[in-house]
C-alpha cells in the first residue's frame, strides 16, 4: 500500500486498482456512466463492473475506447493502459481469509440464514457497504455460520476474506485501537502510512482501504458495540460480518440476524455426522433423546458427538440414558476442551451483579418462560428495575424475549440452576420460590374471579403490579402463566395448604369454560377435591368433586369415571344439606348418560337438578339445567321440539339480564346458537342452520372463546358444504384450522379432513 495525497491506492489487487483510476479519470471528466458509454461504446453495465473491480481483465481495446471516449492525453492513456496490464497478470493472493478452521465441512442447517447472507451480500446498491450483526446465546454457531458464509461467498468478494478473533468474552479483550491496528497490518498498509496518519487517524485510514476494495471481513466474537464501531465502512462496496453474543443494539444500519437452536431434523444431521451413519441409524430414538437433551443447541450437539466419537464401544442409547440426568448433564456434555459450562461461564462473568443474581433466581420458574413482574416478585426489585435488568440478560444472550415473555435455553436453565446452588443459600432460594408461588397464586384467584359469578374486577384495596383491569386481560395472563400458577398450585397441595388450594380452584371453576382445552384441569380441579377432602369441610368436597366430575366429563371424555364423581359429589352435598351442590352433582349426572345415550336416564337426573336450583335459588344452575334440557331433546332426535325449547332459553337468558354473570351468559348463548344450529342442521334447513351458527362464531370472537370458536366453526362449515356453499364452507374451515392449539382437537382433526376432501 502507499499512501499518496490522503488518498490509499491498492497496488497488488489490480482490478480495484485499474477500476479506481477509470472511476477517478471518469469524475475528472465531468462524465457520467452514460455518456462515456456513449462517447466509448462501452455499455453502461460493462463500465460500471470495472469500476467496482468485477472486471478484472478489461481488454486492451476495451482500454482503448475508453480512452478515446475520456480524450485522455497520452501520460493518461499509458497510465490506464498499464493499469490493465497488471490486472492481466497473475495477482498475488489478497492477504485474508482462504484456509478455513475445522468444522466448516460437517457444517449442517442454517439454510435460510445462510440464504439472507447471500442475498445481502448480492445486494447492488453503490457504495453502501453490507454490515451483518449476528447474534445468539452461547454456543449457536454464531463463528460457524460467519466462517461457513465467507466460504460460500469468497467469489463475490476478490479482495480477499479476513477474519479477526475480537476475543470479546475474555477478561481483558482488545480495544478498539488494538482491532484498528490489527486490521490495519492485515490488510497489508506500510507501517508508514501507519505512522503518518497516527493513531488518531487509523479508524478514518481503515474505513477508506475497505471503501477502495471489495473485501468479506468478519469480526468474530465481539465485545460491544465501542469495540467494532471504528471498523465499520461508510463507503465501498465490501461487507462486514459481526458476531457477537449480545445482540450489538446501538449499532445503527445494520441487518440483524439471530440464531438459535437448530430444528430436530438440523440437529439429528449433525449427529449423524459426527458419530457415523451406522450408528446413527442403529437407534433413531436415542439419536433423537440426545439432541433433544441437547437442546438442539450446535456447541452441545458437537460435544455429545465428539463424546460418542470417541468411545466407540458406547451405544447412543447409553449417552441418552447418561444426558436424561438433568443435574449431570452439563458435566457429561464435556469433551476434551469443549466444555459446554465454560462458554456459558464467560457470558455469566460479564453480568452486573444485579443481572447475575436475577439470572440465578429465574431458575426457579417453573414454567418455560416468565414475565417481568414475576421476575420483579422473584428479586424483590421494582417492576421497572427488573424490566431493566431482564433486558441485560436478553442483550448478553442468556436470555431470549417473545411478546414480553423471557425464556431460558433448557441447557442455560441447567447451568443457571447450578449458579442459584453455587451462590445463594437453600434458605433464601426457597424464600423467593415462596414469594413468587404466593404471588401467582393471588394473581390467579384474582384474575379468575372476574369469571366467577358475584366477583367481577378485582376490589379497589387490591394493588398489584399485574394489569387485570379487564376480564380479557385476566384471561391472557391466566394463559400465559398457566404453567406456572399450576406448579404453584401443585407446591401449595404438596406443602398442606389446602385452603389456598382450595381458593385457587374454586376461582378457576367458569375460566375454565373460556379454555377448555388446555389439558390440566382435571389435575387442577382433583387436586382442589383432595384438599376439600382434607380439610373435612362436606360442602367444599361437594363443590369440588363436582369441579372434577365437569374436568372428567369434558375435558378426557370419561363418562363413567364422572358419574361415579358426581355420586360421591352428591353424597357429600347431601351431608352438607346444600341443595345447589346437589343440583350440580345431577348435572353432571345428566351431561354424562346423555353422552352414553342413556336419555331417559339423562332427562331423569336434570328434572331432580332443575328442582334442586330452584329450591337453592340458583339462577346460574337453572340456566344450566335448561341448556341440558334442550340438549338432551337434540341428542335425542326431538329436533322440531328442541328449537323450540331453545328459543325458549334464548328469551329467558334475555329476561334475566345482568343477574347472569356477563361470561356465563356469553358462553351460554354460544353453546344455543351452535345448539340451535346443529337442529337446523338436522332438519336439513342449512340456510337457518348456518345463521345461527355465524352468530355463534361472532360471539365467540368477541369472548375469545377459542374452544368454542372451533366447534362451531366445523358446523358452520359442514352447513355449507351441506348447502352446496363450497368456497364459504373452506373459509369456514380454513378458519378453525387457523386457531391453533386452544382450538378443539376433534374439531381441527374434522377441519382437516374436510378441506382435504374439498381440495381432493
Amino acid at each position: 500500500m502507499r499512501l499518496q495525497s490522503g488518498r490509499i491506492e491498492q497496488v497488488t489487487g489490480a482490478g480495484l486498482e485499474f477500476g479506481a483510476l477509470l472511476r477517478r479519470l471518469r469524475l475528472g471528466a465531468s462524465l457520467t456512466l452514460e455518456a462515456l458509454a456513449e462517447a466509448s461504446g462501452v455499455s453502461v453495465r460493462g463500465i460500471g463492473d470495472l469500476e467496482r473491480g468485477r472486471v478484472t481483465t478489461p481488454q486492451r481495446r476495451t482500454v482503448a475506447a475508453l480512452a478515446e471516449g475520456l480524450r485522455l492525453s497520452t501520460t493518461e492513456r499509458e497510465r490506464l493502459l498499464a493499469a490493465a496490464r497488471i490486472g492481466r497478470t497473475p495477482r498475488p493472493q489478497p492477504t485474508g481469509l482462504r484456509a478455513f478452521p475445522r468444522g466448516i465441512n460437517d457444517f449442517v442447517g442454517r439454510k435460510a440464514e445462510l440464504a439472507r447472507l447471500t442475498s445481502l451480500a448480492g445486494q447492488e446498491a453503490e457504495d453502501i457497504p453490507v454490515v451483518v450483526a449476528v447474534s445468539g446465546p452461547p454456543g449457536t454457531g454464531k463463528t460457524t455460520l460467519a466462517l461457513r458464509a465467507a466460504q460460500e461467498l469468497a467469489g463475490r468478494f476478490p479482495d480477499g476474506q479476513l477474519m479477526f478473533d475480537l476475543r470479546g468474552t475474555d477478561e481483558d479483550p482488545p480495544d478498539s485501537a488494538e482491532v484498528l491496528l490489527l486490521v490495519l497490518k492485515a490488510l497489508g498498509v506500510a507501517d508508514r502510512d501507519l505512522g503518518m496518519a497516527g493513531p488518531q487517524g487509523h479508524a478514518e485510514l481503515c474505513r477508506r482501504v475497505l471503501a477502495e476494495r471489495r473485501c468479506l471481513v468478519v469480526l468474530d466474537n465481539a465485545r460491544d458495540e465501542a469495540q467494532i464501531r471504528p471498523l465499520l465502512p461508510g463507503a465501498g462496496e465490501g461487507m462486514v460480518v459481526v458476531t457477537s453474543r449480545r445482540m450489538l443494539t446501538g449499532l445503527e444500519s445494520v441487518h440483524r440476524l439471530a440464531l438459535g437452536e437448530l430444528s430436530p431434523a438440523e440437529a439429528g444431521a449433525l449427529l449423524a455426522g459426527l458419530v457415523g451413519r451406522e450408528r446413527a441409524e442403529a437407534d433413531p430414538a436415542a439419536l433423537a433423546e440426545v439432541a433433544g437433551h441437547c437442546g438442539n443447541l450446535p456447541l452441545a450437539l458437537r460435544v455429545a458427538g465428539n463424546w460418542l466419537a470417541t468411545r466407540t464401544g458406547w451405544t447412543v442409547r447409553r449417552l441418552a440414558d447418561r444426558l436424561a440426568v438433568e443435574e449431570h448433564r452439563l458435566d457429561t456434555l464435556t469433551a476434551g476442551d469443549l466444555h459446554l459450562a465454560a462458554a456459558f461461564n464467560l457470558s455469566y462473568r460479564q453480568l452486573t451483579p444485579t443481572a447475575a443474581r436475577m439470572f440465578r433466581l429465574l431458575s426457579l420458574v417453573d414454567g418455560p418462560d416468565a414475565a417481568a413482574a414475576g421476575a420483579a416478585r422473584l428479586t424483590g426489585q421494582s417492576l421497572f428495575e427488573a424490566e431493566d435488568t431482564l433486558e441485560e440478560l436478553v442483550e448478553t444472550g442468556l436470555l431470549n424475549t417473545d411478546q414480553d415473555r423471557y425464556r431460558f435455553h433448557d441447557l442455560l436453565r441447567l447451568y443457571a440452576r447450578g449458579r442459584l446452588r453455587d451462590e445463594e443459600s437453600p434458605e433464601v432460594a426457597a424464600a423467593a420460590r415462596s414469594a413468587f408461588h404466593r404471588w401467582l397464586l393471588e394473581n390467579t384467584v384474582m384474575a379468575g374471579r372476574w369469571y366467577e359469578p358475584d366477583h367481577g374486577a378485582p376490589p379497589a384495596s387490591w394493588q398489584g403490579t399485574v394489569d387485570l383491569s379487564t376480564a380479557e386481560h385476566a384471561r391472557r395472563w391466566l394463559q400465559a402463566e398457566g404453567a406456572n400458577w399450576l406448579a404453584a398450585l401443585r407446591a401449595a397441595a404438596a406443602e398442606g395448604d389446602h385452603a389456598r388450594v382450595v381458593e385457587v380452584t374454586e376461582a378457576l371453576h367458569w375460566f375454565s369454560d373460556q379454555w377448555i382445552f388446555w389439558g390440566h384441569w382435571p389435575e387442577v380441579f382433583a387436586t382442589g377435591a383432595r384438599s376439600a377432602q382434607i380439610l373435612g369441610n362436606p360442602l367444599l368436597e361437594a363443590t369440588h368433586l363436582n369441579y372434577h366430575a365437569w374436568a372428567l366429563l369434558v375435558c378426557e371424555g370419561r363418562h363413567h369415571d364422572s358419574l361415579a364423581r358426581s355420586a360421591e359429589a352428591l353424597d357429600a352435598a347431601r351431608r352438607a344439606v346444600d341443595s345447589a351442590q346437589q343440583g350440580w352433582a345431577h348435572k353432571y349426572s345428566a351431561w354424562a348418560f346423555r353422552l352414553l345415550g342413556d336419555f331417559a336416564a339423562a332427562a331423569r337426573h336434570n328434572r331432580q337438578a332443575a328442582t334442586f336450583f330452584e329450591i337453592a335459588g340458583d339462577l346460574h344452575g337453572a340456566l344450566q339445567s335448561r341448556v341440558e334440557h334442550d340438549q338432551i331433546l337434540v341428542d335425542g332426535g326431538l329436533h322440531e321440539e328442541s328449537i323450540a325449547e331453545i328459543l325458549d332459553t334464548l328469551s329467558f337468558l334475555d329476561a334475566v339480564g345482568d343477574r347472569i354473570e356477563p361470561h356465563v351468559a356469553d358462553f351460554t348463548r354460544t353453546n344455543l346458537r351452535v345448539l340451535i344450529g346443529g337442529a337446523h342442521t338436522q332438519l336439513r334447513n342449512w340456510a337457518e342452520a348456518a345463521d345461527h351458527l355465524r352468530i355463534a362464531v361472532d360471539l365467540c370472537r368477541t369472548s375469545g372463546n377459542t374452544a368454542m370458536e372451533s366447534r362451531a366453526l366445523v358446523h358452520l362449515g359442514n352447513s355449507l358444504l351441506n348447502a352446496g356453499l363450497h368456497a364459504e364452507a373452506r373459509d369456514a374451515f380454513s378458519c378453525c384450522l387457523a386457531l391453533g392449539v386452544e382450538a378443539d382437537p376433534t374439531r381441527l382433526t374434522e377441519a382437516r379432513g374436510r378441506l382435504a376432501e374439498l381440495n381432493g
